[in-house]
């Protein structure tokens, strides 16, 4: 059976990871360098060329999708309203037995 790994993927010997124990120097890792300051000339050309991948849903699929959201609604309110009146109707004849 393997044994589990620890949260930074390296298996464990003992209280070492494997690579510890076999002696192995550590690396430092550096900090990562500062992003470059975009200008708002650039901002915008990346907004507009971001803009021109958007894909628009044609009229049926707007449609189709209008109509599944629309009979989902119908669908959940009568749900909700059934729930809604059997707790009510629960309510009153719990409440009935204490008069």
């Amino acid at each position: 059976m393997a044994k589990a790994k620890t949260p930074g993927g390296r298996r464990t010997v003992g209280n070492q990871t494997a690579a510890a124990a076999s002696g192995a120097a550590t690396v430092a890792v550096d900090a990562p360098a500062p992003k470059k300051k975009t200008t708002p000339a650039q901002f915008f050309s990346q907004v507009r060329a971001e803009g021109r991948k958007i894909v628009w849903p044609s009229r049926k699929e707007t449609w189709i999708t209008s109509v599944m959201v629309f009979i989902m609604v119908v669908i959940a309110a009568a749900f909700f309203w059934i729930v809604d009146t059997g707790l009510g109707f629960a309510s009153r004849i719990i409440l009935g037995f204490g008069q």
